[in-house]
């Protein structure tokens, strides 16, 4: 069998499937430099720039490479890189391409809620854009604004910000955020110079005028009656009419603006799920806690005594994360544009209560003290989600979080003290995850040459990339269609082999195409 570096060219042009797999395999090969990764960037070798612009690591030569690239596949592909820094995919807030912008609106892939924000150029672009003549009218500015809504990459600090901006239409955005801005925000964007502007503002006060609400309130269910019900000021005739007809009572229990006669008629009703949402309110006294802290429910109970007065609204909306749910399903969690004061969390840290606890682990800013008590908790809750959530947790928890909590993985390999050596006694674990991890460590000292064979193609794939290969299985992986892509994403390989690979693929030597867009 043929070395890699030795075989001809001649006998794997561009377009066979084992150079379209080995393409792919260096695209994401760790080891490969920015001449290889240039030369993948060009116009001939589209097997390999989602996976080079989407999930590499790359230099900033190449970066600049992608940036300048003639190809919206390329810069798309860049745009959901979680690796990249937001600096250099938000220089694409100015992509001609409507796609690509959509697509750095939507944030990296994987998703994760922990996303590294934008920086604020990029976003007042994004949010300021406006439909030109020759956009693709299937991709609008504001379905791109939409996008960057849920994306995650708006930093609650954002809105605040806007309150002063030089441009009315980020005034009027911030607006938005009426009940998470102070009162000298609002107070600022109410006597605003510019009518749009006091109009945005408006619009958000009406938000606390109940008859307002109560004349916008549609009578039949849907999604806009949920919403007003859920965060809008109340009226008593709007309460009375929807105890008396059984209707929309989780969102009256929710909202913080229900009239104190309708929450004492829900803290009575037959349905536990709408007295465990009285329980959490901020607005309780303490003879009404006390009647819910003896429900005859056990998840009533738990909201009442979970939780002391005086609250906040802020702390309440903490504790719904992490209550009623296990750390796999609750995960990383995003930042809120109403977080509450950081000395609770840091109470919270403290507390006895392992449900307290848990919302403390949530929170990332959380001083390294308490994190690092909270990492050796007893409850496994609450160091799972410090290891899916808080930067300073150890890379052991963070290897505990990955074999407990199956849902959480994809994030929690994107994170870089996850640990990658030390594996060999998961090698024969029952989990195919858990085995792919292990394939892949470099230090391992018996070769992990059985997983090459594994009943998992993932296990297969990171068996085959493992650098500790020798060279000679190496080459004849690389000329199998079943392990060529893994085995050229090998980082044992060298820049010189990576070089032969592309000669055999076809691929021309030389700089990137379109680097000066």
């Amino acid at each position: 069998m043929p070395s890699a570096s030795s075989a001809p060219s001649a006998s794997s042009g561009s377009s066979s499937p084992l150079a379209g797999a080995w393409l792919r395999g260096i695209a994401v090969n760790p080891s490969a430099g920015p001449g290889v990764q240039l030369r993948l960037l060009r116009s001939a070798v589209r097997a390999a720039w989602e996976p080079l612009c989407e999930h590499g690591d790359l230099p900033q030569a190449v970066v600049e490479a992608v940036l300048a690239h003639p190809s919206p596949q390329v810069r798309g592909a860049f745009a959901r890189n979680h690796r990249a820094d937001p600096a250099h995919r938000g220089r694409l807030a100015r992509d001609p391409d409507a796609l690509v912008r959509a697509r750095l609106a939507g944030g990296p892939r994987p998703r994760s809620d922990q996303v590294v924000p934008l920086p604020d150029d990029a976003l007042m672009t994004l949010l300021t854009a406006e439909d030109g003549p020759g956009d693709d009218p299937l991709v609008t500015a504001d379905e791109i604004r939409q996008e960057l809504a849920f994306s995650g990459q708006i930093p609650p600090s954002f809105p605040h910000r806007m309150t002063c901006h030089d441009r009315s239409e980020l005034r009027a955005y911030a607006a938005g955020y009426w009940h998470w801005l102070t009162p000298a925000e609002r107070e600022t964007l109410r006597a605003d110079p510019d009518p749009a502007v006091r109009e945005a503002a408006r619009k958000r006060i009406r938000d606390e005028d109940p008859e307002a609400m109560r004349a916008d309130l549609p009578d039949e269910d849907c999604l806009p009656r949920r919403t007003l019900l859920y965060n809008c000021a109340v009226s008593a005739a709007v309460a009375e009419a929807c105890l008396t007809a059984g209707r929309d009572l989780t969102s009256l229990a929710h909202n913080r603006y229900t009239p104190a006669f309708a929450v004492q008629r829900l803290a009575r009703h037959p349905d536990p799920e709408v007295r465990a949402l009285v329980a959490a309110r901020a607005d309780l006294g303490p003879g009404l806690l006390a009647a819910l802290a003896d429900d005859p429910d056990e998840g009533v109970r738990l909201r009442a005594r979970t939780h002391p007065l005086p609250r906040t609204w802020a702390q309440r909306d903490a504790l719904d994360r992490v209550i009623g749910r296990g750390a796999d399903q609750i995960g990383a969690l995003a930042r809120s544009f109403g977080e509450p004061d950081p000395g609770w969390y840091a109470d919270c840290a403290a507390s006895g209560d392992p449900l307290l606890r848990r919302a403390a682990a949530s929170w990332p800013d959380l001083p390294a003290d308490a994190a690092a008590r909270l990492a050796a908790d007893p409850d496994p809750d609450v160091r799972h989600l410090l290891a899916c959530n808080h930067p300073a947790a150890p890379p052991e928890l963070l290897l505990e979080a990955f074999l407990a909590l199956p849902r959480q993985r994809a994030h929690l390999r994107t994170l870089p003290r996850l640990p990658r050596t030390g594996l060999r006694h998961l090698l024969g674990h029952a989990d195919a995850e858990v085995r792919a991890l292990a394939a892949g460590d470099p230090t391992l000292e018996e070769l992990p040459l059985r997983l090459l064979d594994d009943p998992d193609a993932a296990v297969r794939r990171a068996a085959a990339a493992n650098p500790r290969l020798p060279g000679d299985l190496l080459a004849r992986l690389l000329e199998d269609p079943a392990t060529a892509e893994d085995a050229a994403a090998n980082a044992a390989l060298t820049d010189a082999r990576l070089h032969a690979l592309l000669d055999r693929a076809g691929v021309p030597e030389g700089a990137a195409a379109g680097e000066a867009r």
